[in-house]
Order: C-alpha cells, then structure tokens, then sequence
C-alpha cells in the first residue's frame, strides 16, 4: 500500500474516555458510576443496594455480559450514553468458570502452567474489542475494580507495597494499557504521633472524610491518565468532566 504526505492528519480526541476506577472499599465506586452521564450497568457482583441507577439483572456468565452489550447496542442507544461495568474483578470470575466450562474443567487452575489465564487474555480481548465497538458508537466506557495491596518487586529499588487492581496480573496489565484513564479512590488520611510513655511514640491514622481520586501513577498505587488531567482531583465525575471538557 503506497502513502503520502497527504494522508498525514492531525490526531484530536473524538471519542467518549475509557476509565478504569479502582478503589478501597466502601469509597463509593457504584456511586461514582452512576453519576456519569446516562449511566447503565452491567452487575457482575450485587453491589447496587442504596444506588439509584438503570442496570441488567445480574449476569450470571461471561456470554451473559456479551449478550447485554449487544442489547445496549441494538435497543438502548437513544437512552444511554455510559456503559458501566460492576466490578472488573467479579467480571474475571466469570470468564475464570468460562474457560473451566470451554476445556471441561472445574476450574482454571486444572490446565496448569497459567495456560488457563492466557486463555482468559482472549475472552478479555473479545471484551475490550466490544467496548471499543461501543466507545466509536457514542458510548463512554466505565470499568470499576476493588483494590487490594500488593507487593511490588522494583527492578530499581527494594520491594514495596503498592494498591493494584484486584485482577490477575495478567488481565490488569491489559486493562491499563487499554483504558485512558485508570484513576485510583481512596480517603485522605494524615497521621499523628502521639505520646505512648517510656519515650516511645505511637502513629495513628486520621481520616478526614475527604474522597481524592488519584490519576497519575505513584508508588502506593496504580493510576495514569492520557489528557494531562491534575494528579489528584475530587472523586466525582463532575470534576473530571470538567477538566476533560476544558482540556478539550
């Protein structure tokens, strides 16, 4: 295929963000979810007590998660701007007992050799292929994922823990790489040394009831972002909205 120069354009945002929102638990990540913009939802775990959203019935299997999509697709695109996906996690056991099912196994561990989770990798592409389908089609796309804390071997320092996504570490990988902005929720805390006696001091954690939705990656946890967003903002969409529409 031959080219020129003039075939060259200048590249500009077009489509609606792809998050991944990460955080502690009871953070408020289904709340965050349901604020954006015509949200819908589709419920790998029941976590939608106390908010009010439009969602599926919860699904049951990975091929349940591709079949509401398609509905979302063909009937709901008058009546939804966001797709929201609840939780990443739970999502992951579900094509966990997909690939089991497909080699007739009871679980993922049984074909040995982590061939298992490079066979999930290819359920996970279908997934992220679909998405992108729908973010062409007018869509923004909101992945949610519980955090745990990990130990982090640096090849440039000593290991450390680190908040990570509660995924293989194989699928998370992915999933980072694929979203553009992967923003990490949690509380913020401020310690104070108290006086314990017998010369020693004892730290404690303050919280202070404030949310922060961390977006540029640190130590502590996993994070980045592709519009030149603050590193730290509110944890609220209405935040980000605004700072994604001025940047645009």
């Amino acid at each position: 295929m031959a080219f020129s120069l003039a075939d060259i354009q200048p590249t500009h945002r077009k489509a609606p963000p792809r998050l991944l929102i990460h955080g502690v638990p009871g953070i408020g990540k289904s709340t965050f979810g349901a604020s954006l913009d015509w949200p819908i939802f589709i419920q790998c775990e029941d976590g939608l007590d106390g908010v009010e959203a439009q969602a599926f019935a919860l699904a049951t299997s990975f091929d349940d998660v591709l079949a509401q999509l398609k509905t979302i697709f063909e009937e709901g695109r008058e009546h939804y701007k966001t797709i929201v996906i609840d939780t990443v996690d739970a999502l992951e056991r579900l094509i966990w007992a997909k690939v089991a099912r497909d080699h007739k196994c009871d679980s993922i561990e049984e074909l040995g050799y982590g061939k298992g989770y490079i066979f999930a990798l290819n359920h996970w592409q279908t997934l992220l292929t679909t998405l992108n389908f729908m973010r062409q089609n007018g869509f923004a796309i909101c992945l949610l994922c519980h955090t745990s804390v990990k130990r982090f071997q640096s090849p440039t320092t000593e290991a450390y823990d680190r908040y990570e996504l509660s995924l293989h570490k194989g699928s998370a990988a992915l999933l980072v790489e694929w979203a553009d902005i992967v923003g990490f929720a949690n509380w913020v805390v401020i310690t104070r040394a108290e006086d314990a006696g017998f010369n020693k001091k004892v730290v404690k954690g303050i919280g202070t009831g404030t949310r922060k939705l961390h977006l540029s990656e640190r130590p502590a946890w996993i994070a980045k972002n592709r519009y030149g967003l603050p590193d730290e903002m509110d944890f609220s969409w209405e935040a980000i909205s605004a700072a994604l529409n001025d940047e645009a």
